[in-house]
């Protein structure tokens, strides 16, 4: 699920020429479903985290000023409880998540929406909540998803393409003085960020990782097939834009629901043991 300008905004401020050289990193442990794919970063993650950091504070400013943020103390309480036991379970994909600077907040909105940003800092929008009426394991479901991207560093590997192919095209090349690199990269950014969507693949592995982390912490990863189900009866009936682009972004392909199923199916007895 994409943010909102502010994160390009903050982010860019900081990303100026984060790229010493490329690193092939393991970003997670593969975990029960298997995710071992190695990936390519040319840019820092430090770079990223503080990026994020700077946005996220401006986010939360944004929803405070607006009075729409935490409004509702029960509905954030359960977000924060639900997130709290998935995130108890992501060292299972990288111990130093545990370290991580994890924050959970609520904005009241209609739209359908929630994010982790590098580093672990959450937000979720109350109407996915409200308008899907989520019980907790689809939640957690949603979660899940999310954290995984963050975990997986996602954002980072898509800054990090980005910039190979300004580098292979020569934008970046010799004779641009910092400034006009530092734009280059604002507007590469602005792009990552914002415009383009998850790869196919980034969106499989969060689907994977995601369920895993649900089943580990006690949510039946089943729910992702309920979830989608209502996602699909809201858009049926004429959910509004909110929908549409979290449909987008998110396409339920029949490909992408038997993954789903396949996975949960894998993952029953991680869930059953989490249980008791």
């Amino acid at each position: 699920m994409h943010l909102t300008n502010t994160f390009a905004t903050a982010m860019t401020a900081v990303l100026l020429l984060a790229a010493a050289g490329c690193e092939t990193v393991k970003t997670t442990n593969a975990g029960a479903v298997g995710v071992n794919r190695k990936q390519q970063m040319l840019v820092d993650s430090k770079t990223i985290d503080a990026g994020a950091a700077q946005a996220y504070e401006t986010e939360l400013k944004t929803a405070r000023d607006k009075g729409a943020l935490n409004t509702d103390k029960a509905q954030l309480e359960r977000v924060t409880r639900v997130a709290k036991r998935i995130v108890a379970v992501a060292p299972t994909f990288r111990p130093d998540a545990a370290s991580w600077n994890w924050q959970f907040n609520v904005q009241k909105t209609d739209e359908l929406n929630a994010y982790c940003m590098p580093g672990g800092r959450i937000m979720v929008y109350s109407g996915l909540i409200d308008k899907l009426d989520l019980s907790d394991a689809e939640l957690a479901t949603v979660l899940g998803h999310e954290i995984a991207h963050a975990l997986r560093e996602h954002s980072r590997e898509q800054a990090s393409q980005q910039m190979a192919e300004q580098i292979g095209l020569g934008v970046l090349g010799a004779g641009l003085g910092l400034s006009d690199v530092t734009q280059q990269l604002s507007g590469m950014l602005l792009k990552v960020g914002f415009e383009l969507p998850h790869s196919r693949t980034d969106e499989t592995e969060a689907d994977r990782v995601g369920l895993e982390l649900a089943a580990r912490s006690g949510y039946d990863p089943h729910a992702a097939v309920t979830l989608w189900q209502k996602m699909g009866q809201v858009a049926g009936g004429g959910g509004g834009g909110g929908v549409e682009k979290f449909l987008s972004d998110h396409p339920p392909t029949d490909q992408r629901l038997a993954d789903m199923k396949a996975n949960a199916d894998k993952l029953q007895p991680i869930y059953v043991a989490a249980k008791k």
